[in-house]
């Protein structure tokens, strides 16, 4: 396993639509690993494979403490979205030294492969249904910031830019 470096804003890779797996293979294990190790390294919850500069839908969540509950994904995708929403702090290691409330859906419901290449489905509530959403974005090319408004997500970047 190894702790990999993320890819800076404003790389493209970062708006770019990642590719799907077609099946779970030894590579795709192998770079999970390396994504739940990269992740371990960082106050984050959650790590997408373009972050690091892999071009696939890949992503892992681990919002548990003391880091218990590992989720591998690959191909997720949101099925249903709860009504309630809530604001939460995110970030990310590809643009370090800012953070912003974001707004998302409390609880969501997501198809995924699964680390044995079974089309999965679960439901995820709280920090964990933020973090998902927040992967799946990435995978579609999205940062979270993309959830503000223009002069706020402006801000933000010029905050940014100014803090390297």
């Amino acid at each position: 396993m190894t702790v990999r470096p993320f890819v800076p804003w404003p790389d493209k890779r970062l708006r770019t639509a990642a590719a799907p797996v077609d099946e779970i293979t030894d590579d795709i294990h192998a770079l999970w690993a390396d994504m739940v190790e990269t992740m371990d390294a960082m106050p984050g919850v959650g790590l997408a494979a373009p972050q690091i500069g892999v071009m696939l839908q890949v992503a892992v969540v681990d919002a548990t403490p003391d880091r218990s509950r590992r989720i591998l994904l690959a191909n997720p995708t949101v099925l249903t979205a709860s009504d309630e929403v809530e604001a939460g702090t995110e970030a990310s290691p590809n643009l370090p030294g800012v953070h912003a409330e974001i707004v998302r859906p409390k609880a969501v419901t997501v198809r995924f492969l699964n680390a044995q290449g079974v089309i999965d489905r679960r439901d995820f509530e709280g920090l964990e249904a933020r973090s998902v959403q927040h992967q799946i974005d990435h995978l579609a090319g999205r940062m979270y910031f993309d959830n503000l408004g223009r002069v706020k997500r402006d801000m933000l970047i010029r905050k940014a830019r100014k803090s390297r």
